[in-house]
């Protein structure tokens, strides 16, 4: 046994009491039913694999400590009952029994142990209900832990917030960012600057244009959310912008299916072309990833470098890069706004299509601070925010 308290459920949360009305075995299942009617079927040895009491889970990780290889075979439940507060019982082969609490496997029941748990659906917009991010006080965001979930929660609920009146310096957002977790590394750093650069690494660092895309198309799995400081803007034009990539993808699929199916089967290779790095992928300008995955737009054009496709099907897959640029680019999906020092920009970068408008080099100075941050690493910060805030309002009940 180790010398730590003896917990009732496998992780790290605290669940309301659920009293169960039954419990059965259904072959080598347990049948689990509440007095609201919401029932569970669970697999035996899936409860053999959670038993508490320093049995099969590790006190101090919570995690399961057996090795698959030596699960028992043949009948290894020989009954089950339900406790006085309601928990179940399930009795082994070799007369020891295991105890389940009730709200853990409710909470199960429900699907709140899947990947989505805690995490807000997707709210899909245009500009008619944005027309600039919307805004948080960053200062706020930065001391209080409720403010930075509610913060997590919007940015994973609309894939843009932007928070203001941050200071200027550029230790900011990486202080903020490993409040969240790790900052991605890529071939530009953990952080990196976007600026006019007379040796450009990127077309972000030159005064051009730069249409509705998303950063890093050329890897397997682009980063998931890109943070943007702004540290000092003193330019008249290079406004920057953004359009929910989500609400573009489900207008095109509404009105125009086949570019829909161009765009959303149709590959192209991107390649970065960097002196140092050579980075590619081939994929679909709307990805649709397997089974449960979300979109993901892969939209950069100075790094959309072949064509990967069939002949025959080049010419529609111009047509549709034509029609998704322009839509993305319109004034119903497209907001335009300033960066002001101050300004973090968060943003999905799998998501939001985001661009600036012409940088007059000769105009002023416009200096921002980037770092990438994997969805899970926001999942899971808010997560455990969330975890946190329950807690302490049960607590002050």
């Amino acid at each position: 046994m180790q010398d730590v308290p003896l917990s009732r459920t496998p992780d790290f949360y605290s669940y309301p009491e659920r009293p169960l009305d039954t419990a059965r075995i259904d072959d080598e299942f347990v049948v689990l039913e509440w007095p609201d009617g919401e029932s569970l079927r669970v697999y035996g040895l899936w409860l053999f694999e959670n038993r508490m009491g320093d049995a099969a889970i590790e006190e101090r990780t919570r995690e399961c400590k057996l090795d698959p290889a030596d699960l028992p075979v043949g009948t290894v439940m020989t009954g089950c009952s339900l406790d006085p507060h309601g928990d179940l019982l399930v009795h082994w082969r070799g007369d020891s029994h295991s105890r389940h609490h009730s709200g853990w496997l409710r909470h199960v029941a429900e699907g709140h142990h899947r990947p989505g748990a805690l995490i807000p659906l997707t709210e899909t917009w245009t500009t008619a209900e944005f027309d600039q991010p919307f805004t948080m006080d960053g200062t706020e965001v930065v001391s209080n832990p409720d403010a930075m979930r509610e913060w997590l929660s919007a940015l994973c609920r609309l894939g843009l917030v932007r928070l203001d009146g941050l200071p200027t310096t550029k230790e900011v957002l990486p202080e903020l960012g490993r409040t969240i977790g790790a900052l991605r590394d890529t071939n530009f750093g953990t952080t990196w600057p976007v600026s006019v650069d007379m040796a450009p690494t990127s077309t972000a660092n030159t005064p051009l244009p730069l249409p509705p895309h998303t950063d890093l198309p050329t890897r397997e799995t682009p980063p998931g959310f890109q943070f943007l400081h702004c540290l000092v803007n003193t330019c008249e034009a290079g406004f920057s912008t953004m359009a929910d990539g989500y609400a573009v993808a489900e207008h095109i699929r509404l009105d125009e299916p086949d570019t829909y199916e161009a765009l959303t089967t149709l590959n192209w290779v991107f390649f970065n072309r960097s002196p140092d790095h050579d980075h590619r992928w081939s994929g679909p300008i709307i990805d649709p990833g397997g089974p449960g995955v979300p979109l993901t737009l892969r939209a950069f054009h100075p790094v959309r470098a072949f064509p990967d496709m069939a002949d025959a099907d080049i010419p529609r897959a111009y047509r549709a890069l034509r029609t998704f640029s322009r839509i993305a680019g319109s004034d119903r999906f497209q907001m335009r706004y300033p960066f002001r020092a101050g300004d973090l920009i968060a943003f999905d970068n799998r998501r939001i299509l985001h661009g600036r408008q012409q940088i007059d080099a000769e105009g002023g100075r416009r200096e921002l601070h980037g770092t990438y941050i994997d969805h899970d690493e926001v999942h899971s910060r808010l997560r455990v925010l969330t975890r946190h805030h329950e807690a302490r309002r049960v607590g002050s009940h």
